[in-house]
């Protein structure tokens, strides 16, 4: 044997990821990659040509790991298989597509997808989330509620439920509120994407990195022989530091934070929408049409659900948003948004009701905040 194939042979047994999949032998690729680097671990979402969009199989990959990890391992890295996206969101095609009696997909798909949020929320070993590329729902939730998130140039965060009769889920109503100000409800309601040093900017970043260094990133994190939050933290703020998109950049949204704070302070979905019409400038008329796209049920479902989510914990609010969502996933704007945006892309989903007025009482918006049948609670 040569000496080339003796090396080779022995770096493939040495850096042999751990690959674990809920399905039997199967020639299929992983859908999510687990890899065991010492004392750290490396979770890879892997569906590259679904912009690793997070599915139930990959959430039965992870959580199981990510638990023994906790007491294994003393760091954990999630990155994004792909130059595309880290995670572009939950597969909620595949809910709307293949739900039924016999087959409630929703139910325990928002059910594990929620519990593995808390999971990462409550982790007691740092975890840090390279959201390289498309940051979107799902993805929000498996690395917004980690100790560390480092956007690159490429990142495009963005919060967009009520566009598919959804609503910002996942701990949307943890985080969001907790952005500083009325940004949170602002993105909540309005899906604004943001993109690079603005992710950083609004608070759902921690560092950045050039997109070209994230690989050399992570070396060196893999490198630490302390994980010691001064020595993470070191290794970050150095990338950060030397990251050279985000060099006197300002905060794209520090024009309007004030206006932003003084529309979206309505209490009120109306009223939010009074007040931008009020206001008159070209931004705010422009938001009050993108408000008036949205589910409207999603809108006041959402309102109330960021209001509500100021005040409670991280699992306080994802045993509320599983209350919704088992409410919400069954009706019909969720699947007509999801037709709309993501099957039949023809953008022109028709919502029922169609307006806000139509939106019945304030008791059938707090039905979806009401208690679930015994049993049926996600409980932690």
């Amino acid at each position: 044997m040569s000496l080339v194939r003796i090396i080779t042979s022995r770096l493939r047994t040495a850096l042999r990821p751990l690959l674990i999949s809920s399905r039997n032998m199967s020639s299929d690729p992983p859908e999510a990659i687990l890899e065991e680097v010492g004392d750290k671990g490396v979770i890879t979402l892997s569906r590259p040509k679904s912009l690793n969009a997070l599915n139930c199989n990959m959430i039965r990959i992870i959580y199981p790991k990510l638990k023994e990890w906790e007491t294994t391992k003393t760091m954990v890295i999630i990155k994004g298989a792909g130059e595309k996206a880290f995670c572009a969101g939950g597969d909620v095609r595949n809910v709307v597509e293949t739900v039924n009696d016999e087959n409630p997909v929703g139910e325990y798909f928002f059910r594990e997808e929620y519990q593995l949020n808390c999971l990462i929320g409550t982790l007691h070993i740092p975890y840090i989330a390279l959201i390289d590329g498309i940051t979107m729902g799902g993805g929000v939730g498996v690395s917004v509620h980690g100790q560390y998130r480092v956007a690159t140039e490429r990142t495009l965060f963005a919060m967009p439920e009520t566009a598919i009769g959804l609503f910002p889920d996942v701990g949307g109503s943890y985080f969001l509120p907790r952005l500083g100000g009325r940004l949170g409800m602002y993105l909540a309601l309005t899906g604004h994407r943001l993109k690079g040093l603005d992710v950083k900017k609004a608070g759902v970043a921690t560092h950045v990195c050039d997109s070209a260094r994230i690989a050399e990133l992570e070396e060196s994190l893999l490198k630490l022989e302390s994980t010691y939050p001064e020595d993470i933290a070191a290794v970050l703020n150095q990338f950060d530091q030397e990251a050279t998109f985000s060099k006197n950049e300002p905060f794209s949204l520090q024009p309007v934070l004030s206006k932003i704070q003084s529309c979206f302070s309505g209490g009120s979905i109306e009223e939010i929408i009074s007040n931008l019409e009020k206001d008159g400038s070209e931004w705010a008329q422009k938001h009050a049409n993108i408000l008036k796209k949205m589910s409207p049920t999603s809108l006041k479902v959402t309102f109330e659900q960021i209001e509500r989510g100021a005040h409670l914990t991280l699992q306080e609010c994802l045993s509320m948003e599983y209350r919704i969502v088992s409410r919400v996933y069954k009706g019909h704007d969720f699947k007509e948004g999801v037709r709309a945006l993501l099957i039949d892309k023809d953008q022109r989903p028709s919502w029922k009701p169609a307006t806000l007025e139509e939106v019945p009482t304030k008791e059938t918006v707090d039905y979806y905040f009401g208690p679930l049948e015994p049993g049926k609670e996600l409980l932690f």
